[in-house]
């Protein structure tokens, strides 16, 4: 038996687990897993749990035999809510050989890179989701509080939640993650259904003035630790917030934007430990902003949160100011990170990004700034704390993609993103995502018909 196979059953049998939760991220960022039993964990855990890749968002076929889901000991995780459960998260084997595009596996290879530079990669997120009425229908989503048509922070919208969040952050203190706050968040807009359909046309009126609802965000602290722990937390922080949800009859969602009339909700990164060369790394993130978008905003809806109407496009940075200390994204929000970030926070991520694509597409894109020793353009402060360093730069700031298709082209067509990440998963993943928006272009929506049908 392997040592990991054998710390596994160990720490699981002396913290009475009686299943084991085999898992692992697609693509797509969907959770997969398998239920294993106590009595046969040490088997499962020496050769992996087997699954037919074909039948998740990987590069498979059925004539490819089982994928195997191969634990890390380290993240043996009772589930706060379900005790007797321990989670595992599985690093992906085909045929004795690592899978080149199984997420997990990228980021493990982008985070050995740092080093050559004398740094580590490490990450912290801020997690933004959407509590909904679970009764309504997908197609048609319902916030769950009736009474939530309140600003940012307010505290009667965020008590009337407090089961729920109250019992997540203890869950997230249990784990030791050290949450430190919650809170109703910021999005905003006006009620679309209060308003006719037309916020323009009722512009101004008490009924239709603009409210925020139904979002909240849960901090925790950055630890001292590798961007994959980071990634392994957020997909389990996903995976707690539905689960509770669920119990109580809402639905959670961490779709980018899920009312047209809203903003959506973000993924803030924040990368540490990189303070003498930050100024090189984040160069590379601005420089690679449009084929970033690809993996930090990986979906069709994605490109709706991009679009928002509060913000100019482009990717931009600035040192100080909270509304946009972050560069790279169109949606201006507050803030409520760290300030001893070694990094201004990226917040061009949203909640639909597979968080270990996502730190791997930044790293690959901030390592290459720091490989080439790149210069930012001038700061988007009005009074930069540094100048000296952005005299006779270029002052364009390179536009986002205005959809997927474009920042799949993006991406294709970046050689050091395409270096950092490898071919054959640069190569799967464009594949299986230009399938989905493919997929996409062939609906026919009801604005084209309410539009074109009597044209």
């Amino acid at each position: 038996m392997s040592t990991a196979a054998a710390e596994i059953a160990e720490r699981g049998a002396a913290a009475g687990l009686k299943f084991y939760q085999f898992s692992f991220v697609d693509l797509f960022g969907v959770q997969r897993s398998k239920l294993v039993p106590a009595s046969r964990v040490a088997e499962i855990a020496e050769g992996g749990a087997g699954f037919a890749g074909f039948a998740a968002h990987l590069d498979m076929d059925p004539t490819m035999g089982d994928l195997l889901a191969v634990p890390d000991a380290a993240t043996l995780t009772p589930l706060p809510w379900q005790p007797e459960v321990g989670w595992l998260s599985c690093n992906l084997v085909h045929e004795d050989t690592e899978l080149a595009h199984g997420p997990r596996n990228v980021l493990r290879s982008v985070q050995a890179k740092p080093a050559v530079h004398g740094v580590a990669l490490k990450t912290g997120v801020e997690c933004e989701f959407f509590l909904l009425d679970g009764s309504a229908p997908a197609a048609r989503p319902a916030l769950s509080d009736p009474l939530d048509a309140k600003p940012c922070y307010d505290a009667h919208a965020l008590m009337r939640r407090y089961e729920l969040i109250s019992t997540l952050v203890s869950h997230m203190e249990q784990l030791g993650w050290g949450p430190y706050q919650a809170d109703h968040e910021d999005a905003n807009g006006p009620d679309r259904d209060r308003c006719g359909g037309s916020s323009v046309r009722a512009r101004g009126t008490e009924q239709c003035r603009p409210f925020r609802t139904g979002q909240f965000e849960i901090n925790w602290d950055f630890d001292d630790a590798l961007a994959r722990v980071t990634a392994d937390r957020v997909v389990l922080f996903k995976y707690m917030v539905r689960s509770l949800a669920e119990r109580a009859g809402l639905r959670a969602t961490f779709m980018p934007k899920p009312f047209a009339s809203l903003t959506g909700s973000g993924c803030h990164a924040h990368m540490h430990g990189l303070s003498p060369l930050a100024l090189s790394f984040t160069a590379g993130l601005l420089a690679h902003a449009p084929a970033l978008t690809a993996l930090t905003n990986p979906t069709v809806n994605s490109y709706k949160r991009l679009g928002a109407r509060m913000t100019s496009s482009g990717a931009t940075w600035c040192t100080d100011s909270p509304a946009a200390r972050h560069g790279q994204e169109r949606e201006a929000e507050p803030t409520d990170s760290p300030a001893d970030s070694g990094l201004p926070p990226n917040r061009l991520a949203d909640m639909s990004a597979n968080p270990y694509l996502m730190a791997a597409a930044i790293g690959a894109a901030g390592l290459d700034g720091l490989r080439a020793r790149s210069v930012p353009p001038p700061p988007t402060d009005r009074k930069p704390r540094l100048p000296e360093i952005t005299r006779d730069y270029p002052r364009a700031s390179p536009p986002l993609p205005s959809n997927l298709a474009g920042a799949l082209e993006a991406l294709d067509a970046s050689s050091p993103l395409r270096s950092g990440l490898g071919d054959a998963f640069v190569d799967s993943y464009l594949k299986l995502r230009r399938a989905h928006w493919a997929e996409y272009m062939a609906q026919l929506t009801p604005w084209e018909l309410e539009t074109y049908l009597d044209a």
